[in-house]
């Protein structure tokens, strides 16, 4: 046993060093676009629910913070960030770094070192329901 032991902590020294895991590396858009379209995500911050977002094609996105009315925008890459727009909204674009992590995904905002993460938490194949104004009224 303490040869092969000796023979594995040899083989190990000897082996070149592998690449930083896929997790640390930002995703492309078409790396995100394959993951995301089609479906609806579900994000946690802080492990409480935060929104919704459906993707669908054309890079077109219906989003919804929890309990909020639906936004109808977009999203495009620049400088290697995913960047939301939705009409209406005096922010500008919205520019987030998005990480593969455990079986889903994990978003950074961008400029934010010290920010906490969107973890997407729940798929869905079914679109973001949208009620309209005064639904069931």
């Amino acid at each position: 046993m303490p040869r092969l032991l000796h023979l594995l902590t040899l083989l190990a020294l000897t082996l070149p060093a592998l690449p930083a895991p896929a997790a640390d590396k930002p995703m492309s858009a078409a790396e995100f676009d394959s993951y995301s379209l089609g479906k609806t995500l579900y994000y946690a911050i802080g492990g409480k629910p935060y929104g919704a977002e459906t993707y669908l094609p054309d890079h077109k996105v219906v989003w919804a913070f929890l309990g909020q009315p639906c936004k109808r925008g977009s999203w495009y890459e620049a400088g290697g960030l995913l960047c939301f727009v939705y009409p209406g909204d005096d922010r500008g674009p919205q520019c987030w770094s998005f990480f593969r992590a455990g079986a889903g995904l994990k978003a950074h905002f961008a400029g934010d070192p010290d920010g906490t993460d969107l973890i997407e938490v729940r798929q869905s194949d079914k679109p973001l329901i949208c009620p309209g104004p005064k639904a069931g009224v």
